[in-house]
């Protein structure tokens, strides 16, 4: 499986936690940054991201910055990516069980990096369940999508 991993400054050392666990367990992992501690702005790096999961490039995502709220944000923006921001296993569980999330977005100032590794193997290891109800929501949501958003 290969992971489109992102990060701004305020999630730089996570980033390169989880970048490590990743290719330890056999992950091809595409790395859109950053790689420096000085500030910088997350769009920069997430939206690549984000973009490579919606084409196809990469079958998942993971995003960090300090809160993982503002690179969730960014990630959602763009079509056929649903990224959640998860704090513990059980989001990440159900996020993967009930939508078919394809990105998962950590706070590096909110978790640690023990948990954080749990629930990245928790994200990367739960199935979709194929239920037709969480199927008929996600159809829902690719619905609105192309209702708000128009190809290029």
């Amino acid at each position: 499986m290969k992971i489109a991993l992102c990060s701004d400054h305020g999630g730089l050392a996570l980033k390169t936690k989880i970048k490590e666990y990743l290719i330890e367990n056999g992950y091809e992992v595409e790395d859109f940054g950053t790689d420096s501690e000085k500030s910088c702005d997350y769009p920069d790096f997430a939206l690549p991201a984000a973009e490579a999961i919606s084409k196809g490039e990469c079958e998942r995502g993971i995003f960090v910055c300090t809160t993982g709220i503002g690179i969730s944000i960014v990630a959602n923006k763009v079509p056929r990516v649903r990224c959640a921001l998860c704090c513990d296993q059980t989001c990440a569980r159900l996020t993967r069980e009930h939508n078919d999330a394809n990105a998962l977005a950590l706070g590096g100032g909110i978790v640690g990096n023990n948990l954080a590794l749990d629930i990245v193997k928790t994200f990367l290891e739960t199935p979709f369940s194929a239920l037709e109800k969480h199927q008929r929501r996600i159809d829902k949501i690719a619905l609105i999508e192309k209702k708000y958003y128009k190809e290029p």
